[in-house]
């Protein structure tokens, strides 16, 4: 049983930002994953060892944990046999636990995962042809109640530190068998390391899991600066996108210390509809999320920022929506592009899919203003890992189905 409790939310304008506190491991050991080479080395210094072993271990640590993607100190054949136990005595590698693993027919994969006080959070992988994206979640659960998301039903229980979110992309790696092979040769001064990834699977990350990122800015950070160092998992930022729901504040500190491509969930082109599907839009209004996409730092024609439409039948797609669509982003000088959505239907939503027919006369429009508007193809719809559909097994679970589960275990006990 989890033993953090939920998230107090004061209601759905203003979602509660700060992270509650993590349950801390019953042996007492620190977890490596998620922190920088300095931390490490920080805290071999603070166990006992002199500065510059501190600082020589902490880079052959940290090499093996995102070179290779060791679990266990045993397996660092550069450090000492006699160190290794006293490494595992008061350190530990950690992965999200996995609940369950799940492949789609059009080859998409889900894991429920589970952190280590109890709490449960999904992630997906999504193979094409060119390229394999990793679907990261930054909360367990969401505050936002964007009314056609599942997983904006959820209470937030709470922010992923993060080693939780970093681990999601090394528990891929694991899962696809692809560490970068690496040179272990280290000197006792510094020196840049070496690696090479040949037809590696998994090269673009997008932060569009289960939680708004920005409501946990410094964790995912933090985490996103590792998968970037060149010596940790080294992926160009150019293949990582941060998709919010307009946390307008965030938004420049986004683009300043981290980076990343920016993806919008838009939505809808009025305050009335955004207003009913994008709760956050009572708080920062469409015209106040516009002028901090035009400021984002680093946008440009080559480095254009997605905006998010969710297609939803009768609501917000119309032709007058797609051109008033064209008008904003133009407005506002917006070096935008549009990914069209197709609504992934789940047990109690309000809203239908557009018509194909509809989609389509829909993303002519826009292209026809000059602005790309590809229709995503839904994926791993079969195991409800589509856009939107994520939401913890846990929390699927039927009354009659917990009922019987619970009947069971009556019995064998």
């Amino acid at each position: 049983m989890a033993d953090t409790t939920l998230m107090s939310i004061p209601g759905q304008v203003d979602p509660v930002p700060v992270a509650r506190d993590i349950t801390p491991r019953e042996d007492g050991r620190v977890d490596l994953i998620g922190l920088p080479k300095a931390d490490i080395a920080a805290l071999f210094k603070g166990a006992g060892l002199d500065k510059r072993q501190a600082r020589l271990r902490a880079k052959q640590v940290f090499h093996w944990l995102y070179h290779r993607g060791v679990t266990e100190f045993e397996a660092m054949s550069d450090i000492a046999k006699t160190m290794r136990p006293w490494l595992t005595e008061r350190f530990v590698i950690g992965r999200p636990d996995v609940v369950e693993a799940q492949h789609s027919t059009d080859g998409t994969r889900k894991w429920l995962l589970r952190t280590a006080d109890g709490h449960e959070f999904e992630m997906v992988f999504i193979p094409d042809a060119d390229r394999g994206t990793l679907c990261v979640s930054s909360q367990v659960g969401c505050t936002l109640n964007c009314t056609f998301c599942h997983t904006g039903t959820m209470r937030l229980v709470r922010n992923l530190t993060p080693g939780e979110i970093v681990g999601q992309v090394m528990l891929a790696r694991d899962a696809l068998g692809e560490w970068p092979k690496g040179k272990m040769d280290f000197a006792e001064v510094e020196d840049e390391a070496e690696y090479t990834a040949d037809g590696r699977l998994l090269t673009n990350i997008v932060m569009m899991g289960m939680g708004e990122p920005l409501y946990n800015f410094d964790n995912v950070r933090d985490a996103l600066r590792l998968v970037m160092d060149g010596d940790g998992l080294a992926l160009s930022k150019r293949r990582i996108t941060l998709s919010t729901s307009g946390v307008v504040p965030a938004m420049e500190r986004c683009g300043e210390e981290i980076g990343v491509n920016l993806a919008v969930s838009l939505h809808a082109v009025t305050k009335e509809i955004r207003d009913e599907i994008v709760p956050i839009n009572r708080k920062y209004g469409l015209e106040e999320l516009l002028q901090a996409c035009a400021d984002y730092p680093g946008a440009s024609n080559a480095r254009r920022i997605t905006f998010e439409y969710v297609m939803l039948k009768d609501k917000n797609d119309s032709d007058d929506h797609a051109r008033e669509l064209v008008r904003l982003l133009k407005q506002y000088k917006l070096p935008a592009k549009v990914n069209l959505i197709p609504f992934n239907p789940w047990p109690g939503a309000n809203y239908e899919c557009s018509t194909p027919e509809r989609i389509r006369t829909f993303s002519n429009i826009v292209f026809e203003g000059g602005i790309s508007a590809p229709v995503r193809t839904p994926r791993g719809r079969d195991i409800d890992a589509a856009c939107g559909q994520l939401k913890t097994a846990a929390e699927k679970k039927s009354r009659a189905q917990l009922d019987r589960e619970a009947a069971v275990a009556a019995q064998a006990g």
